[in-house]
């Protein structure tokens, strides 16, 4: 594939996979004129590597991730390094559903805040408030 297709279906951009391969996570190879080739599998990579930056791994933990999607084969340094990231991701997971709770309750309290007032005036009025 060229570098333009791999960019539109990667959803990224061109100078997003240049920047890829100089940090040697993604390898492309050149034809005689110069040109990139990636394999269509090279799609599927640049959308892990989007995934894991927005993860908030840096270009260092996923070019020690990406190896092992090549070979599938696992060193225990490249286990426990996986077990890290997954276990990171875990908490951030947690600490963000419980912002998502707490601003659930938060939006709770607001819409009843916000009827209180209607409610408050139409018994003053001996009216029924608006739903």
């Amino acid at each position: 594939m060229r570098i333009g297709e791999v960019a539109r279906g990667a959803g990224v951009s061109v100078r997003a996979l240049r920047y890829y391969e100089e940090q040697g996570l993604l390898v492309a190879e050149r034809m005689p004129s110069g040109h990139r080739r990636y394999p269509k599998s090279a799609v599927e990579r640049v959308r892990f590597i989007q995934l894991l930056y927005a993860a908030g791994l840096n270009s260092r933990t996923i070019l020690q991730i990406l190896p092992f999607l090549d070979t599938l084969v696992a060193t225990p340094r490249m286990t426990q390094r996986l077990r890290d990231e997954r276990d990171r991701l875990r908490t951030q997971i947690d600490d963000l559903t419980t912002v998502c709770d707490r601003l659930d309750e938060l939006i709770g309290l607001a819409v009843r805040a916000e009827s209180a007032p209607a409610e408050c005036a139409a018994r003053e009025e001996g009216k029924p408030a608006d739903p």
